[in-house]
Formats: structure tokens, sequence, C-alpha cells
């Protein structure tokens, strides 16, 4: 029997979330999906966390600029 994704409480989503294992089953398309929906707005991104979420990739040929 398969569960109805909408009965999926909050607890059960972040305990989703912060097991390895089952984030190992989501395709790099789904990542992508994830991040670009997840935050509510533009009052989410900053400077101060896209150059977190660089550092914490790595990747070191991008800079953030506030302009």
């Amino acid at each position: 029997m398969q569960r109805n994704y909408k009965d999926i409480n909050r607890q059960e989503f972040m305990d989703f979330f912060r097991d390895d294992e089952k984030l190992n089953e989501l395709t790099p398309d789904d990542r992508v999906e994830i991040f670009r929906q997840i935050l509510l707005g533009s009052s989410d991104f900053s400077k101060k966390l896209l150059d977190e979420v660089i550092s914490d990739y790595c990747v070191g040929n991008l800079e953030i600029i506030k302009v």
C-alpha cells in the first residue's frame, strides 16, 4: 500500500531530508527542482546565504557581489 504524500507531516519530511540513504535515491534533477522550489521568496536570498552555499559546495570560480 502506497502512502499519500499529503499525509506526511513536517517531522517525517525532515527525517527523510536528513537521511543520507534516502536522499541518495533522488536524481540530480530532483535535487535541483527541490533547491529551486523550497525557498519562500526573494526575501530568503541574501549574499550571506549564497556565499555559504558556494562555500559548502566548494565552488571557487564564482563570487557574489552585493550591489
